[in-house]
């Protein structure tokens, strides 16, 4: 059995396969999933799982180098934001990198979902909770 904390296999395997500035996106419960990416549905119920237990659960295995966040997130959400900021500020303790923040609208988000990876959906039911993480390198 795996000793580490991901235990969504779908989600370890996807982690496993990432090369350099592959990117992965974890997405609230509405965010629309083009038909190109893989979908990894991990919502249950409205709020289950949030966005930030997801987020930590990937990043707990990933080496992330940059996210991009759409601005209206800093706007709308601006809880959800600094909590977001404060989990990627904290990974960059633990990786011993500075992770890149770009921002971009809304729309140019669901557009660059397109070059995910995946898209990891989470059961989060407040606006504009969406994060595309680009994967770095370990050395």
């Amino acid at each position: 059995m795996k000793k580490g904390v991901l235990l969504n296999a779908d989600v370890s395997a996807l982690i496993s396969r990432l090369g350099h500035t592959d990117q992965v996106t974890i997405a609230d419960a509405g965010l629309p999933i083009p038909s190109s990416s893989q979908r990894i549905d991990l919502a249950l119920t409205r709020g289950v799982p949030t966005f930030l237990q997801v987020v930590s659960a990937v990043v707990s295995e990933m080496q992330v180098e940059k996210a991009i966040l759409a601005k209206e997130m800093a706007e709308i959400n601006p809880q959800l934001h600094e909590a977001l900021l404060d989990q990627l500020t904290a990974l960059e303790q633990q990786q011993g990198n500075t992770i890149a923040i770009e921002y971009i609208s809304h729309q140019a988000f669901k557009t660059q979902t397109e070059y995910s990876r995946a898209i990891i959906r989470s059961g989060e039911c407040t606006p504009f909770a969406n994060v595309i993480l680009c994967s770095g390198v370990t050395f």
